[in-house]
């Protein structure tokens, strides 16, 4: 195999939701309500859930940016890149990366659906949920069959109708929903609170994947006057935590059926926390815990994905770390990706590993995990990264025009903070609630 024959699948790139999204699936009830567009005072776009500013921030949608003009401000759609919210341009930025496929999660209703946690007409929230999933799944995957992982998300205030809602998409061909890797953070139940058990049997029942995306970025930094370098390191490890809570909790044991993917969290630290669970079990037996003759470790394996963007310990630990369940992913278009020389980043990892593994890694093991047959839609041949790429014709890789915005400002000195991107943040925040 050589670098132009891979299929690449990516499990965990994201997608800024377009102005229009719900022209087509508002209920008449919520007409006028549905979350819009508003602009700022200096260009930026946010959206806009009842009172509530939403802003799209810009570290969320860098590709095609200078990499000293990335940053956290707000911004329009003008300074973005059009593939990041339009599905045909997306398209041809996957071509032109060599990419077949890819899941796209959510933005401005956050990452796990936790922004409309927030919003108090609960059968609003509902409704935005229902149509969020009926856009992605009905417009934005379905205009190009075999490109797209479909990815859910639900109503995490409320089990049962989270439960409903994932046996709703399930029939619809999504199998797969973004769930909080820690919903106590939002002040919801633990995962370790039997009130989740509907959703939980709803996906074991339907085969619907679990995402677990990184997502609190205070979860992963000490302080506010740590450098934003310590977020940025911290957030996939930032899952090690996640993980440990998921094995401990009941689940994995209660529904035998249900599988979880740790996205964007990385691979080579998998080994050491598979290690170090089963050190605690076999020790600390004093803590109450039956695994029924299992290992944590072995429980984990069984039911946990994980992925990676560029991990080259990942690729030499990867049969501790559990092949059969590693997958890998490009990230578009977030600061971390490897767009659009993701095969050139990835090659060098993988090229000396035995060709049915790279399969396995680079495509087969995402495609069972969410049900996914792209070759049901594409003759195969067409589907590697040079056959892509000759298809990718003239698209265009020059620089976005940002006007120069980003972090830090020209009258920053010194390491830019995590207090510095958050104060940012909530300075335009508190402006489009005024607006």
């Amino acid at each position: 195999m050589n670098m132009d024959d891979m299929v690449l699948i990516s499990v965990d790139d994201h997608l800024i939701e377009p102005p229009n999204m719900f022209d087509r699936h508002t209920p008449a009830k919520f007409k006028g309500r549905m979350p819009h567009i508003v602009q700022g005072p200096q260009g930026e776009d946010m959206w806009m859930i009842g009172a509530m500013p939403v802003p799209n921030i810009a570290l969320n949608a860098v590709a095609g940016r200078r990499p000293e003009e990335y940053g956290f401000e707000p911004t329009g759609f003008a300074q973005l890149r059009k593939g990041t919210y339009d599905v045909h341009a997306r398209i041809g930025d996957m071509n032109v990366n060599g990419q077949l496929a890819g899941l796209n999660f959510p933005s401005f209703v956050g990452v796990g659906g936790q922004t409309l946690e927030k919003v108090q007409d609960r059968e609003l929230g509902l409704a935005i949920v229902r149509a969020w999933n009926d856009w992605h799944i009905d417009e934005w995957c379905g205009a190009y069959p075999g490109r797209f992982i479909p990815v859910g998300i639900v109503s995490n205030w409320d089990p049962i109708a989270a439960a409903e809602e994932v046996r709703r998409i399930a029939k619809k061909g999504c199998y797969a929903i973004s769930f909080p890797p820690n919903p106590s953070l939002s002040k919801l139940p633990s995962l370790h609170n039997p009130i989740w058990d509907p959703l939980w049997k709803a996906c074991s029942d339907t085969g619907v994947v679990v995402c677990l995306h990184i997502a609190d970025a205070s979860n992963a930094v000490p302080s506010i006057e740590s450098p934003v370098d310590v977020m940025i390191a911290n957030m996939p490890v930032s899952l090690y935590a996640t993980a440990t809570d998921l094995t401990f909790s009941p689940i994995l044991r209660k529904f035998p059926d249900i599988r979880f993917a740790l996205s964007e969290g990385g691979v080579g630290w998998i080994p050491h926390f598979l290690e170090r669970i089963d050190y605690v079990h076999e020790r600390h037996t004093w803590t109450n815990q039956d695994f029924g003759g299992m290992k944590p470790s072995e429980l984990f394996k069984k039911h946990v994905y994980t992925c990676f963007i560029d991990d080259k310990v990942g690729i030499k630990v990867r049969h501790d770390a559990g092949l059969s369940k590693m997958t890998w992913e490009c990230d578009y278009p977030h600061s971390d990706s490897t767009w659009p020389k993701a095969p050139e980043t990835l090659w060098p990892s993988i090229k000396d590993i035995p060709a049915a593994e790279i399969d396995m890694i680079t495509h087969l093991n995402a495609m069972k995990a969410f049900q996914f047959d792209p070759f049901k839609h594409i003759k195969k041949e067409d589907c590697t990264v040079g056959a892509l790429r000759a298809q990718a014709g003239d698209v265009d890789l020059s620089f976005t025009d940002t006007k120069g915005k980003g972090v830090p400002p020209a009258e920053h000195s010194g390491p830019v903070t995590f207090g510095d991107v958050t104060g940012q943040l909530s300075k335009m925040i508190d402006v489009g609630a005024k607006t």
